[in-house]
């Protein structure tokens, strides 16, 4: 016997401006945790039904066709670009964070804070010189304050990648890529460091790999190995 499946009519669906606004809180959900929400095809999705619902489904190939000629985009995406630069799956939250880019500018990114012209403009002028020194997770926050999004949770024991914007939504993010695991070989947990070790500061719209300035400790990490960048 075939099930009666109930056809909901229209006039029960959500308008369609509840829809946008739902979407618009799961995409800032997933790109704070992007491993306990899938990764980067979750992204994707969640992008792709924003500009459906905004009549704009070809924006994304717009800027697929940038991150290709900014040696962004791999043939696997975003995160493949970053899979020789951030060891582990710490690129998974760096991978986040250039999809945050996105959503800065397209008007859907809700930080938890951000700066004044004046206060962004001052760390980005300092920040790269700042990282060529080793650094910890607490100096990036006791120098620069909380950031505007943080990718990867709150766990000191697991990676993340902070993100500072501007009060523009015109002005590049100033992305801090922090790493904190085992290394290779090593079978025991939780890892040595207390705090995740700031591996790069990465900001600005050239060539992808001109946009890092690495620490010491930055280049002494690669190549990757796997580690979760936070506990699924």
């Amino acid at each position: 016997m075939r099930e009666t499946v109930e056809v909901i009519p229209p006039s029960l669906l959500a308008p369609s401006e509840e829809i946008h606004a739902h979407l618009v809180d799961q995409l800032n959900l997933a790109l704070r945790r992007p491993g306990m929400y899938g990764g980067e095809m979750a992204l994707r999705t969640l992008l792709d039904h924003l500009l459906f619902v905004e009549r704009q489904p070809e924006a994304f190939a717009q800027r697929q066709q940038a991150w290709e000629d900014r040696g962004i985009w791999s043939g696997t995406g975003v995160t493949g670009a970053f899979r020789d630069l951030i060891p582990g799956r710490n690129y998974e939250c760096g991978m986040a964070s250039v999809y945050a880019e996105f959503a800065q500018q397209r008007g859907w990114l809700k930080p938890d804070r951000a700066l004044a012209t004046d206060a962004y403009e001052a760390l980005k002028g300092r920040a790269r010189q700042w990282a060529g020194k080793d650094r910890t997770w607490a100096d990036v926050t006791s120098e620069f304050g909380a950031p505007g999004v943080l990718f990867g949770g709150n766990n000191p024991l697991y990676g993340k990648t902070l993100g500072y914007l501007s009060e523009d939504p015109e002005r590049p993010m100033v992305i801090f890529h922090l790493w904190n695991g085992s290394l290779p070989g090593a079978e025991s947990w939780p890892p040595e460091h207390e705090q995740p070790l700031l591996l790069a500061v990465r900001y600005g719209e050239g060539p992808f790999r001109q946009s890092f300035t690495f620490t010491p400790e930055g280049q002494r990490m690669k190549p990757a190995f796997a580690e979760p960048c936070q506990p699924r």
